[in-house]
């Protein structure tokens, strides 16, 4: 079943007014006509404006690092013998890794072999304002057959990841890790896995993220009872293959062609406020593969590695924590941080951080436990002999209270300085699972609705969680700081009935999105739009 999205129905092509760019609507699944385009309202810069150019003038040039990237349907192995029928960057889940030094050029051609638009958002980057790859706001839609050349200058060391910004593509196998080396790097190590992480749907019994949302959007039934009042957990225990996901979900009737339900009921977490999430997905993953049949890292004992962890996933925080070892985090959403020990940690999507362990002789669970839905995506590390642990295994270190973004602080070389705001924009975030009206200040999006600052404003964004559900919001093209001197992020959990503050500088002029990355709200409308006054 295909659905069209709300940002399909509202996303009329959003550019600048007079300079030739014009970005028409984003075809979430392709279905029907694109709506007629529109002219930026007046005052706002342009994403090709000249403006943008001068910022990016500002980030110099350095060698170039050419890379083709090919969107496709393909089918993907999940290990253990399942196969599912997906989209994907190549034959590869995830997507084969970009990896660039801080300073260079990335000039990537995406070639376009879906049968409906994409586009790649580099999620997490300070860059030019038109290669941010949102169509209908910074560029046009990149149609079916077409391609589409991205070029731009890499700032800033780090972690980071590239997805489309089109419909609910994300939450298929449209994803890769993009990795921006330090070339002053300061850690020192002997290894580094990139492991990311993933709730899966697509393929699975007919099922499409776009059957799923078509679901979501329904809302909740029982007589539009709230998502997050508790109730019975459905979320526990590890599916057997072909076993009905009939328990995990609230509805009763039999799976339809577009595949079983996949609304998800009862799921709790502490840590989270409340309500863990919406979707039961039938799988979790550690770099594509399931538990049975988990990625094994190899090191030997005592070597020092770095360990680069990315949430892709789509309604699914993980915990994450290494069997037998404690974590040093380093870094969060690129920047790095004080370090910090721990036994687990926690990231919502859109979250990345880097830790470091020194590993020990034997066979070792990387596990993330999908938080309040009780079930576990793993890997291995293998150092030395023994036999592995069953795809069932429960570290001790998943017991006790993981870490959270709340409780770093930034390094001092990248600690945001002390500032008065000159602005504060206030984003109330609101709606429910009974409606499923998920929106900011009661406003689905619209790409015509501009938040507006000024270049070289101190601008505070207040998160305001009027629901009761949590929400990662992602700022795009900059980072923020959390308050009292806390981490750099551009993702940060905000928890039903929790406001939080952060502190940003105005120094990338153009139109960003600022939006919940659980890929059902926010192409349910929890998605706006920073513009920056020409």
């Amino acid at each position: 079943m295909r659905t069209t999205t709300r940002r399909a129905v509202l996303g009329a092509g959003i550019a600048a007014a007079g300079t030739g760019l014009l970005a028409a609507c984003s075809k979430g699944t392709g279905d029907g006509p694109s709506p007629s385009s529109s002219a930026t309202p007046a005052g706002f810069v342009s994403p090709d404006g000249r403006e943008v150019a001068a910022a990016e003038a500002r980030r110099g040039t350095g060698p170039v690092r050419r890379v083709r990237l090919t969107a496709t349907p393909a089918r993907l192995d999940l290990g253990g013998g399942r196969t599912v029928a997906s989209w994907a960057y190549g034959d590869a889940l995830p997507g084969r890794e970009v990896r660039v030094t801080a300073g260079d050029t990335l000039a990537l051609t995406l070639a376009n072999h879906l049968p409906v638009p994409t586009s790649v958002h580099w999620h997490g980057l300070a860059l030019r304002n038109d290669m941010d790859g949102v169509p209908g706001l910074t560029q046009r839609p990149v149609a079916a057959g077409a391609s589409h050349d991205y070029r731009f200058t890499v700032a800033h060391p780090g972690t980071y990841w590239l997805h489309p910004h089109s419909g609910t593509q994300q939450d298929r196998g449209l994803y890769a890790p993009l990795i921006v080396e330090d070339p002053k790097e300061p850690l020192k190590y002997d290894k580094e896995w990139v492991v990311v992480l993933d709730d899966w749907v697509d393929g699975v019994d007919g099922s499409t993220p776009d059957a799923v949302l078509a679901e979501l959007a329904k809302g909740m039934g029982m007589g539009g009872m709230d998502h997050g009042g508790g109730g019975m957990d459905h979320g526990g225990g590890h599916d057997m293959p072909g076993m009905s996901h009939m328990s995990m979900t609230t509805a009763s009737s039999a799976p339809s062609p577009t595949g079983p339900p996949r609304m998800l009921m009862g799921a709790t977490s502490d840590v989270l406020g409340g309500d863990a999430g919406d979707v039961a997905y039938p799988y979790y993953l550690v770099n594509g593969r399931t538990p049975e049949d988990p990625e094994t890292f190899t090191a030997k004992p005592g070597d020092r590695v770095r360990i680069r962890l990315i949430n892709a996933g789509g309604d699914t925080a993980f915990r994450v924590a290494l069997g037998d070892h404690r974590m040093t985090v380093t870094h969060t959403d690129g920047f790095p941080v004080e370090h910090i020990q721990t036994d687990a940690l926690l990231l919502g999507m859109g979250e990345r951080y880097d830790v470091l362990v020194e590993v020990k002789d034997g066979v070792f669970p990387l596990t993330a436990l999908a938080e309040g839905k009780k079930r576990t995506a793993l890997a291995l590390l293998r150092t030395g002999g023994g036999s592995a642990p069953g795809a069932d295994v429960r570290p001790r270190e998943l017991e006790g209270a993981p870490l959270t973004a709340d409780r770093l602080k930034a390094a001092g070389d990248v600690a945001l300085k002390e500032r008065r705001p000159d602005r504060t924009i206030t984003l109330k975030l609101t709606g429910s699972m009974a409606k499923y009206d998920w929106a900011i200040n009661g406003r689905t999006y619209s790409p015509s609705y501009r938040h507006p600052v000024a270049a070289g404003e101190r601008v505070r964004l207040a998160f305001v969680n009027a629901t009761t559900m949590w929400h990662p919001m992602h700022l795009h093209g900059h980072t923020f700081a959390l308050p009292g001197g806390g981490a750099r992020k551009d993702t940060a959990i905000v928890l039903p009935g929790k406001r939080l503050e952060v502190d940003f500088d105005a120094d990338n002029p153009g139109l960003w999105m600022i939006h919940c990355h659980n890929v059902y709200h926010a192409e349910s409308g929890m998605m706006t739009v920073l513009g920056y006054r020409a």
